[in-house]
């Protein structure tokens, strides 16, 4: 498996492609004047605490307040009398074991109150009409290490499996956390497998002054404002992303190809061989079929190889997939037909999950099987494509219905909803009136206002699909209806109607 970043900069907007064996697999996009704040630490001061949903909304400066659930609070933040537990462990009601004297659950109330000034930090973006969703439990990244400066814990990421590999980390870490002095908490990343004593300790040392830096700062930093900026999009892929299986990362920016190197050679040496500047003329996601792939990702419908197609329609509350043979009549039987068309989509979804960055609640709705094993191997089929995704999945099984349920962790806005905006004339609804349905609602316009204001004359404004079906089809039903009020009506296209548009004015 070979990957490529690719980085498209211009002044406005930064785009990240992650391809894999020259197909499309994760696009990015940060726009100057709409950057995501996930991982940004703020000071923030409790707005409200609503213990009904045991959690508050807190001010960090942004137009909503952001959501602060009583589960992402640290439990360095409990009254001393009440903490039974282990310094960093979340707090959740249902779990807690500290309690006060009458044996109750810790409550947002216990832990927060109005105008408290809190440490935060972002993990999901607004979306929507929802405002930022904060955690009390900071985490500061770098290359091989996240730092827990409120626990004690040290963690191995779960894709790193070999058990001794994970334990000579675990080993090493404990041991530098030692020689440095300090009392907070890690979790190794997948990068760390292989990494020296040498450069885990660099990563370990920039951690800790990182974090004595964000501790001045919020001493200094007055309430509702910005005490930690998370890096750039494209400081913060090289972070992230770049593992074994990427063999190139190509930047159209000289400028931005420059910082790339710089950070690199700062925290990531390493990686300085696979950092290119692409000076060609063609712009380079025209170069790599990133542009088309994109409109595509736009589109409700996903053509598959064998004649088959997915409809995917995104929601607010959740993401269904609906998965149907199209054109693929098969060879054998239609068992065989069935399966094959669900094996093929349920590659198709996993890769569509990623391009299109879909999160929260997805429903699958595969093509009812008979077998009980092909419902297993399309399952597995899933979950095998879902391995290499970013971010956090969970598969359930087949439902009684035929459906497969899963979630996809979601921290930052769908492709859709970054590229583009709520249709004016539907409203988001997908569909709009017909022409006759708009001309059924004319007519009882023209009848409510001949009663109501005894018109003498009345006049029709409306799109120019709607007055053609009133002088064609509905023509009869307009000359009966102004025999039966006595009111004679006029007809006037307006070219800059919606379809769904219409006036009703007396003349």
């Amino acid at each position: 498996m070979s990957e490529e970043i690719l980085v498209n900069v211009t002044p406005q907007e930064t785009r990240i492609a992650l391809v894999e064996n020259g197909v499309l697999q994760e696009v990015y996009v940060e726009r100057l004047r709409n950057r995501g704040i996930v991982g940004n630490i703020y000071k923030g001061r409790v707005n409200r605490v609503l213990p009904g949903m045991d959690a508050a909304f807190v001010d960090i400066g942004l137009e909503r307040g952001a959501f602060l659930h009583v589960s992402d609070i640290d439990r360095h933040m409990l009254p001393a009398e009440w903490d039974t537990g282990q310094a960093g462990d979340p707090v959740a009601p249902a779990v807690m074991d500290g309690a006060n004297g009458n044996g109750r659950p810790v409550g947002i109330v216990d832990l927060l109150r109005q105008d408290q000034d809190v440490l935060v930090q972002v993990i999901k973006d607004p979306l929507g009409t929802k405002g930022a969703r904060l955690t009390s439990q900071i985490t500061v990244p770098s290359r091989y290490l996240v730092y827990m400066p409120h626990s004690h814990d040290i963690g191995v990421s779960a894709r790193i499996e070999d058990p001794d590999e994970r334990a000579r980390l675990k080993g090493l870490t404990e041991s530098l956390r030692e020689r440095l002095g300090d009392g907070g908490g890690f979790i190794l990343r997948t990068a760390a497998e292989g990494a020296s004593a040498e450069e885990l300790e660099r990563d370990m040392a920039f951690l800790l002054k990182l974090w004595q830096g964000i501790q001045e700062r919020t001493a200094k930093t007055p309430p509702g404002n910005r005490v930690h900026e998370d890096l750039p999009i494209v400081l913060r892929t090289l972070r992230d992303m770049v593992g074994e299986n990427v063999e190139k990362i190509r930047i159209d920016s000289r400028e931005t190809y420059h910082r790339a190197v710089n950070f690199a050679e700062q925290l990531i040496p390493d990686i300085l061989p696979l950092i290119e500047h692409y000076p060609g003329e063609r712009p380079i996601f025209d170069l790599y079929g990133v542009e088309d792939e994109m409109q595509r990702a736009l589109e409700r419908k996903v053509e598959l190889k064998s004649g088959g197609y997915l409809i995917l329609d995104q929601t607010e509350a959740m993401t269904t997939v609906d998965v149907n043979t199209g054109g693929f009549v098969g060879h054998r039987n239609l068992e065989e037909t069935i399966f094959k068309t669900n094996l093929e989509a349920a590659q198709a979804i996993a890769r569509q999950l990623r391009l299109r960055n879909l999160g929260g609640i997805i429903i699958i709705d595969f093509i009812d099987m008979a077998e009980d094993e092909h419902k297993r191997q399309v399952l597995r089929a899933l979950e095998k494509s879902l391995e290499r995704d970013h971010a956090k999945t969970n598969v359930c099984e087949v439902s009684r219905l035929g459906l497969v349920e899963m979630t996809r962790k979601r921290t930052r806005e769908s492709l859709e909803h970054v590229l583009c905006e709520e249709c004016p004339v539907c409203k988001g609804r997908g569909s709009i009136k017909s022409p006759e349905t708009v001309c059924f609602e004319i007519f009882r316009e023209i009848l409510r206002e001949s009663r109501q204001f005894d018109a003498r004359r009345l006049m029709v404004l409306a799109a120019p699909r709607v007055i053609d079906r009133l002088l064609d089809e509905e023509s009869t039903g307009l000359a009966e209806l102004q025999d039966f009020t006595g009111v004679p009506v006029k007809l006037q296209v307006e070219e800059l109607y919606s379809p769904e548009q219409y006036d009703v004015v007396l003349v």
